[in-house]
């Protein structure tokens, strides 16, 4: 008997334990469980530049110029404090349509990362939209070089559109290279003014 109630007793003693991890294990698993049900880390399209919805969502800063506050490249159009600002934002083709890039550069310069992010809202929102990028550059160089460079700048901004969750069938890239400048003459000037990518929807 004795060696029973030694053997019991030994059981019970272990059950204990046993039982205080189970529930403890239990309750971490829940608090696991909830914390990712409520994350807001990430986003739904794999964005890694910006905000979800950039513009509107109530936590941007009405006050900032520039590239903006809804992440590394900024919300960019729209200062609004609502979220029905931001949806009504993406239902219309932004209004700025052609962004500028130093000479002999296919880099997007940072003060036309939210004019980009503005048109990856719209695209992303409006999935039945298309868009062609039209790559130009200015009147130096050969004519093979600039269209290649014409390409290239019009390919870094479909690269950009695509890492902010474009579909890649919503964009088409053409380049003119220097053939259709918007402003005629010598001069930097003009260049400036000739060396940029349009989106023409």
């Amino acid at each position: 008997m004795s060696l029973f109630n030694r053997a019991s007793s030994i059981a019970s003693f272990r059950q204990v334990p046993l039982k205080t991890l189970a529930r403890s294990t239990a309750v971490a698993l829940s608090i696991v469980v909830i914390a990712g049900c409520s994350s807001t880390g990430g986003t739904q399209n794999g964005e890694s530049y910006g905000g979800q919805q950039g513009a509107g969502t109530g936590t941007n800063g009405a006050g900032t110029s520039g590239t903006g506050n809804g992440g590394q490249y900024g919300s960019g159009t729209g200062t609004g404090t609502s979220s029905g600002v931001g949806q009504q934002a993406d239902s219309r083709i932004p209004d700025v349509r052609t962004i500028y890039f130093e000479f002999d550069r296919d880099t997007i310069k940072s003060e036309y990362e939210s004019v980009v992010m503005a048109h990856a809202r719209y695209l992303r929102s409006n999935t039945n939209a298309q868009v062609v990028l039209k790559g130009h550059t200015d009147e130096r160089g050969t004519r093979e070089y600039n269209l290649a460079l014409g390409e290239r700048r019009a390919n870094a901004v479909k690269r950009f559109l695509r890492v902010q969750g474009v579909s890649g069938s919503q964009v088409s890239v053409v380049s003119y290279g220097e053939e259709r400048p918007a402003a005629r003459g010598q001069g930097e000037s003009a260049y400036s003014k000739n060396r940029r990518v349009t989106f023409s929807y």
